[in-house]
């Protein structure tokens, strides 16, 4: 299984990323999840992605062959999100046919994307990428986007992320996000990516991965556990505790 999740801000981007494919408890392989496509001042995307791995392998390597044989249409030269999501959804719809069409087991050829960036001169952007090609952006009210094991990530980012929550506190809330996820389903670990991207940048941001032995991932691990048995106990208490 997956748990990726984007996350739009007044202050810019947040992706997370768990890095654990499985196909049975004894096939579990690592393959990030997370991908770049940067040209520096110019535009900045960053793929999320979950689903069958033949056809997200497929999808990424057809992204950069487009770009490296200079395709009319290629995320270098998409004049915005829009038409890189609509470019991204036709690859991945082309690719979960070519798949089918070759299968005979009825395998589940479907793959799901959040792409996020930003092209000079406008805004950053997230956008969800279903199998059947069409998509949708994150909303002002829930400002991020979750694909793969979502359930258990999502309560603390309904609870805290808003627009105006902080970058850094945000990419926090993420990684509190992931943690919850692999505490509680074992399909999906780390390595963790985490990329944190500033409004306007359009570079690189900042990226980092964290293995099960990371000390920062297990300080904020600790830490996130602590912080949730005093909350426990500072909760009212019944009247016939008094």
């Amino acid at each position: 299984m997956t748990y990726c999740v984007a996350i739009n801000t007044d202050q810019g981007l947040v992706f997370c990323s768990d890095s654990r494919t499985n196909a049975g408890f004894d096939n579990i392989s690592i393959y990030s999840k997370m991908h770049s496509f940067v040209w520096p001042g110019e535009r900045s995307f960053v793929l999320l992605s979950a689903g069958n791995l033949a056809t997200t392998q497929s999808v990424i390597k057809r992204l950069w062959s487009d770009i490296e044989s200079d395709a009319p249409v290629n995320l270098r030269n998409v004049p915005n999100m829009l038409m890189a999501s609509d470019y991204i959804a036709n690859i991945s719809a082309n690719v979960q046919r070519q798949h089918s069409s070759r299968d005979t087991a009825n395998t589940n050829f479907e793959a799901t994307f959040i792409l996020g960036g930003q092209v000079a001169g406008a805004r950053p952007e997230t956008l969800l990428i279903y199998p059947q090609g069409n998509y949708i952006h994150e909303s002002d009210e829930h400002p991020f986007l979750q694909i793969g094991e979502v359930k258990y990530g999502k309560p603390i980012l309904d609870r805290i992320i808003k627009r105006n929550t902080p970058l850094a506190h945000a990419a926090r809330c993420a990684l509190v996000s992931m943690n919850s996820t692999t505490r509680s389903n074992l399909t999906v670990g780390p390595p963790i990516d985490l990329l944190i991207y500033e409004k306007d940048r359009l570079d690189f941001g900042q990226r980092i991965t964290m293995t099960e032995n990371d000390p920062f991932a297990k300080q904020l691990s600790e830490a996130w556990n602590h912080g949730l048995v005093q909350a426990l106990e500072n909760l009212p208490r019944f009247p016939w505790e008094n």
